[in-house]
């Protein structure tokens, strides 16, 4: 038995894959934010009472997300070369608010006082300026121990190049007990301050990471010691929990990775072709995570959370504060805002009982689009009466109707979520009527049809597990190392000589993986060289092989607009990626029936559209069949989410019980 558990803001998720008879379950509890292992080791143990003791969780963790946003990471210290503490602080001269006069950086998770330096020195070739006393180490011990500090971040100018001094504090700081975050082991590349905010990011995190897996390895044993844990990472690989303890900053984004993970899969089954261009849309009830699929999942190197540059490689997703859970209210010029902040699981939405506050749930559920009593398959009754009443405040603020005012928050949310997909396809050269919009989470359903019509996307696929996707793919995700070095040569290096230098990361990722349980013919080597024209400061990742330079100046092309084959070129780094291949939940294609869904019909209720009120028709998404076809409007209700079809929408079942919609105008 395999067990996929996603932690949102809202719901936990739950997948459970029984390999010897090819079910998948799911169901949704939900989330403790307060203590995450709560819902995980509860819903655990309810699958455990049911099943056995016996399984595999790959576990999608947000507790160092958590950490960083909220600043609830442990007390650490930096140690860096004598002169370069507050690079930290310093950063970059970008301005998030250019015009804004009075804005303040974001305070560096690293306090001055525990900003440390030492003399040593190495120069931008490697070679030693100045040695490093060891005296120096015995003095930083002493003055961290008095001071409580637990985890340190070692970061030496130019330590890519030659590690020794890093490798020597890094060593005594751990034989002292110190939980130890060094660059050249986290992050060896070029650009300092990057390669110190990853590294600081990593030792602020990884005590968190360290004592919430510890606390449920332990409960794990206790309860069930057959039980193998895995921890999905950002760039959507898994791992296992000790190196997800050292390098808890790998997992910082595991959760929407997951989410991309189970796209490609599911997009690879159900749009055959050349080439899969897929928009992956992912609303919650906190945030609304959007990628793009052109080919393959996009790898970025240049992802920002909460202010801090990591710059380890993960999935490009780009996540907006607007959800199922996102509050509406009008600011102080009397517009109408909807989110960031979010109502959560606690205490959520007006409709579940507890809140006050209108939210995009509560807007959906007074126009008709929600149904309370088949919310989570009826296990959870909505409140329609709060719902509706905390939308007549909201509208007599506006001076509008409650249900005026409830499209107006559908339709608020859905410009923020509207604006993030055009930045992810317009605003990076990609138009979006070449792709298809596969949408999930618990939300997304009711929202994705009008944000296709609005982009000119034609198609829309809603996979069956759409309200768990996350959750799946993590059963669906292979053992992922990614590798890098900075090596700075010109472009005309022998293709041998660079073959050469990747060797030594080709044998690294060869033998962990492997290390991880993964025969060595099921292991993939990727590798991959960072370029760009000689005086340019960004790099381009391309993959490397014999005609690397050619691809080089393509990509260029259509990333930038432009290409100058003639000019001088740089390979900044060499990037490997290590690949151990696991084989997904199958998932196995039914017989074609009938077009008519006769058996899906359940009845017809009145639905409100910017149209008007509309006798709209409700399917039992579980009851339909391969070869059904729907015309919209239309309200296909599954127990974990709902899918709304427009006025002239249509959409089809295929064999793996995918809605394909054809996006009408």
């Amino acid at each position: 038995m395999r067990i996929g558990i996603d932690i949102g803001g809202t719901f936990t998720d739950f997948v459970i894959f029984h390999p010897s008879s090819g079910e998948i379950e799911t169901f949704k509890l939900l989330s403790t934010p307060q203590d995450p292992s709560l819902v995980v080791l509860s819903g655990l143990e309810r699958i455990f009472e049911k099943y056995g003791r016996q399984a595999v969780v790959v576990h999608g963790s947000t507790v160092s997300t958590n950490a960083l946003l909220e600043r609830k990471g442990a007390c650490c210290a930096l140690v860096s070369t004598r002169g370069f503490g507050d690079v930290l602080q310093i950063g970059r001269q970008n301005r998030p608010a250019l015009y804004d006069l009075f804005a303040d950086p974001a305070p560096a998770l690293v306090p001055s006082e525990w900003r440390l330096e030492v003399d040593e020195r190495v120069d931008h070739l490697g070679h030693i300026l100045k040695e490093l006393d060891p005296n120096q180490v015995e003095n930083l011990i002493t003055v961290l121990k008095s001071a409580g500090i637990a985890s340190v971040a070692v970061c030496f100018l130019f330590s890519f190049l030659h590690p020794d001094h890093e490798r020597l504090v890094t060593d005594k700081l751990r034989e002292a007990g110190f939980l130890v975050s060094a660059s050249h082991e986290i992050l060896p590349e070029y650009r300092e301050y990057e390669r110190m905010s990853t590294t600081v990011v990593n030792a602020y995190v990884s005590p968190v990471m360290e004592s919430y897996l510890a606390h449920l390895e332990d409960q794990l044993t206790r309860s069930a010691p057959e039980v193998s844990l895995q921890v999905m990472q950002s760039n959507g690989g898994i791992i296992q929990p000790a190196e997800a303890r050292r390098f808890a900053v790998r997992c910082i984004l595991s959760g929407p990775a997951g989410g991309l993970v189970a796209s490609q899969a599911i997009a690879s089954l159900a749009l055959p072709g050349e080439k899969l261009q897929v928009i992956t849309f992912d609303m919650g009830g906190t945030s609304t995570d959007v990628s793009l699929i052109d080919g393959v999942p996009q790898i970025t190197t240049e992802a920002v959370i909460s202010g801090n540059p990591i710059r380890i490689p993960t999935l490009d997703i780009h996540t907006i504060g607007a959800g199922g859970g996102s509050v509406a209210r009008l600011d102080a010029g009397g517009a109408l805002c909807v989110g960031p902040e979010s109502a959560g699981a606690d205490p959520g939405p007006a409709c579940y009982g507890k809140g006050d506050l209108p939210t995009v749930t509560d807007a959906n559920l007074v126009l008709g689009r929600l149904l309370a009593d088949h919310f989570l398959g009826g296990q959870m009754l909505l409140d329609e009466v709060r719902a509706k009443r905390v939308m007549e405040c909201l509208g007599a603020e506006m001076g509008v109707s409650s249900t005026r005012a409830a499209l107006g928050v559908v339709q608020v949310a859905n410009a923020h979520m509207e604006r993030a997909l055009r930045l992810i396809t317009v605003e990076r050269g990609h138009d979006p009527r070449g792709f298809t919009l596969l949408s999930f989470g618990g939300a997304g359903g009711l929202h994705a049809a009008d944000l296709a019509r609005g982009m000119g996307i034609p198609h829309l696929l809603i996979p069956p597990l759409a309200s768990t996707f996350s959750a799946f793919g993590m059963l669906a995700a292979d053992v992922v190392k990614d590798y890098t070095q900075t090596i700075m040569l010109p472009g005309d290096t022998p293709l041998t000589e660079l073959e050469r230098l990747m060797q030594p990361l080709a044998e690294r990722g060869r033998s962990e993986v492997h290390a991880e349980g993964v025969p060595a013919t099921d292991i993939r080597l990727e590798p991959f060289v960072d370029m760009r024209y000689a005086g340019q400061s960004y790099e381009l990742i391309t993959p490397f092989h014999p005609g690397f330079m050619l691809e080089f100046h393509n990509l260029h092309q259509q990333v930038y607009g432009y290409s100058h084959p003639e000019a001088a070129v740089e390979i900044v780094n060499l990037r490997l990626r290590a690949v151990g291949k696991i084989t997904p939940p199958p998932l196995a294609a039914r017989p074609m029936h009938a077009q008519q869904p006769n058996q899906a019909w359940m009845e017809t209720r009145p639905v409100v559209f910017v149209e008007g009120i509309r006798q709209v028709s409700l399917y039992r998404a579980e009851a339909l069949l391969p070869g059904n076809r729907l015309a919209g409007p239309a309200l296909v209700v599954r127990a974990d989410t709902t899918l709304l079809l427009g006025l002239n929408d249509t959409a089809s079942v295929d064999a793996f019980d995918n809605i394909l919609v054809q996006v009408g105008k």
